[in-house]
């Protein structure tokens, strides 16, 4: 029979209320709230062009254009995510609450990156391009589910702190 361990601590807040106000007062926070789901929608719309070009050979060009606009979106909101990260926590990357989200952002570039480089040297066919896309994607739709969870976390930890009444000493 397994016992689960608890140690009674409330689990540790994504924000301190320094970072919080931070995260709330800076223009970056806005940035990423647009930035976040416009890739998403780059993302879907590419998906459905590659997933075309696949499945019929038609589409190629438009194809190929939606991932490299895809590419372009992610390392601007990445770039962007790292100065929003830098303005909370004080660091550009691996602050730790989103550490993990950080070292998956990485693999999300470097498979972003590999389908560019491909594309610009032609070390592979067309379709392998088009597969390194669909790695690419798959990686980011992991690396998003992370981002809401946290998102989902931030906004529990939010509503719990609120509903806290304050003691007066």
């Amino acid at each position: 029979m397994m016992v689960e361990r608890t140690t009674g601590a409330a689990p540790k807040a994504l924000y301190s209320p320094e970072q919080r106000a931070r995260r709330d007062a800076t223009v970056w926070t806005l940035v990423q709230g647009v930035l976040a789901p416009f890739q998403f929608l780059v993302f879907l719309i590419s998906l459905v062009l590659v997933v075309r070009y696949l499945l019929t050979g038609q589409g190629q060009d438009v194809a190929t254009a939606s991932i490299v606009v895809k590419a372009i979106t992610l390392y601007t909101i990445m770039v962007t995510g790292a100065i929003w990260e830098k303005v909370v926590f004080g660091v550009y990357l691996f602050a730790e609450p989103f550490f993990w989200e950080d070292v998956f952002s990485m693999l999300v570039i470097a498979l972003h990156t590999a389908y560019i480089v491909a594309l610009l040297t032609h070390v592979v066919d067309t379709r392998a391009q088009m597969m390194i896309a669909l790695a690419a994607y798959a990686t980011y739709v992991i690396n998003a589910g992370q981002f809401l969870w946290k998102l989902r976390m931030a906004r529990l930890q939010g509503v719990n702190v609120a509903a806290v009444p304050e003691v007066a000493p």
